[in-house]
């Protein structure tokens, strides 16, 4: 007998595992908690729809590591006509530095030239200070002269009645004129049309994780358009070719002081592509911005110096020295990529349920715990059942006599209770 019943006990555990257990609703007829929970699920609900999916698109998968190749073509001319040279016309190989079409650029807009010079003795510029002596003895045979332009010779050179001079040196004679870059100056071209000049930006982009690449210039079925076209914001926001004086003026600053002492812009090519349109949608937006910003005006700008060497027919090596000023540009790219993926969807919309069920249970705390009614709410909420209550008849008839009693509960005990809950 006790083995049948031990065996009876086991298949009972056994088959109660195939039992489905499912929650008791109560519902509250209090007005102010109804119109809370419905106020934080809907809440909940716009945050999910109006935010999390139609304005983050959180239902997409992202991809931010963007390969990216560019390629640039700059086209136009300009004349300069000095003292040294004559009359020169420039063309892109001859302003455009490195020459080869990069990302990173620099065009000339203004320079100083001095031409034919010759290694051989010749006085320090006077505006380099460790040049400056007052005897042979100040200038020590085969030391640099810092900041300088060569190695002193050991002599000191002044002029007839000064106390003091410069040191002799041996350099690349005769030595550069220094001096801040201003329009008119003696010494200093502008290449007066590089406002006109045009660059011609070619973007290649791929998004390696959805397998698409786009390129920044546009198909149509119009073949001279591109020719014709420059970029503007509202009639040609996707013409890949850029007048550089548009360019410097969407920084907000003077081309004419960026012309005299140089600078630094960066173009920023934006891609913001959602896969789940239509290719042709995946469109790149431009930004303009000068990076060289500092509030002093003496370490702004760019310039760097560089030389053409030549022989004369005796074979003597000369170089004309050029210290050009004009514009750097570094051209930049962003991208951001996204498709729908069913992974991401599912997260975000559990999110969404778990936080409606933190609504359930902020409105269940109020109901138990603030409201006047409390205790009435508490005795439907949470039923006691007593140790004594051990065998499962016993505990049926508990609920049964539970269920009759509700039924005799007098109207004012009943969970819709009208009494005033304030």
């Amino acid at each position: 007998m006790a083995s049948n019943s031990c065996k009876s006990k086991i298949l009972s555990n056994v088959l109660s595992c195939l039992n489905y257990k499912t929650g008791k609703f109560i519902i509250a007829e209090s007005k102010r908690v109804g119109t809370l929970y419905r106020v934080i699920q809907l809440s909940i609900i716009g945050y999910l729809v109006g935010y999390v999916f139609l304005s983050k698109k959180s239902y997409q998968a992202k991809e931010e590591s963007i390969q990216s190749a560019v390629i640039t073509k700059l086209k136009g001319v300009a004349v300069t006509n000095t003292a040294e040279s004559g009359r020169m016309v420039w063309e892109p190989v001859d302003y455009v530095i490195p020459p080869q079409g990069d990302a990173v650029f620099f065009i000339v807009t203004n320079f100083i030239e001095t031409p034919n010079q010759k290694l051989g003795n010749c006085a320090e510029s006077p505006d380099v200070p460790d040049g400056h002596c007052k005897g042979d003895k100040d200038c020590a045979k085969g030391e640099s002269v810092k900041t300088g332009h060569g190695f002193r010779t050991g002599r000191c050179l002044r002029d007839n009645g000064k106390s003091s001079g410069t040191c002799e040196i041996y350099s690349w004679c005769p030595i550069e004129s220094c001096h801040q870059p201003q329009d008119g100056h003696k010494h200093m071209s502008i290449l007066r049309e590089a406002e006109n000049f045009t660059i011609f930006i070619k973007n290649f982009i791929r998004f390696s994780k959805f397998s698409f690449s786009k390129a920044n210039v546009q198909d149509t079925a119009d073949k001279s358009h591109l020719k014709n076209c420059h970029y503007d914001e509202l009639l040609e926001p996707y013409c890949p070719i850029f007048r550089l004086g548009d360019i410097v003026y969407r920084t907000g600053h003077s081309f004419q002081d960026m012309v005299l002492r140089g600078g630094s812009i960066g173009i920023l090519i934006k891609w913001k592509c959602d896969l789940d349109r239509d290719h042709s949608e995946c469109k790149p937006r431009y930004n303009f911005t000068r990076i060289d910003i500092n509030a002093s005006r003496e370490s702004t700008g760019f310039n760097f110096r560089h030389a053409r060497y030549y022989k004369n027919e005796s074979g003597e090596v000369y170089r004309t020295q050029f210290k050009v000023y004009g514009i750097r540009i570094n051209i930049m790219v962003h991208g951001k990529a996204g498709k729908f993926c069913i992974i991401p969807t599912v997260i975000n919309i559990g999110s969404g349920l778990a936080c409606i069920g933190g609504g359930t249970w902020l409105c269940d705390w109020i109901l138990l715990y603030l409201m006047k009614k409390r205790e009435f709410y508490k005795d439907w909420k949470f039923e006691n059942v007593k140790k004594e209550d051990r065998n499962v008849s016993n505990i049926t008839e508990h609920y049964n006599g539970t269920t009759e009693d509700t039924k005799q509960i007098p109207e004012e005990r009943q969970l819709t209770d009208q009494s005033p809950e304030v």
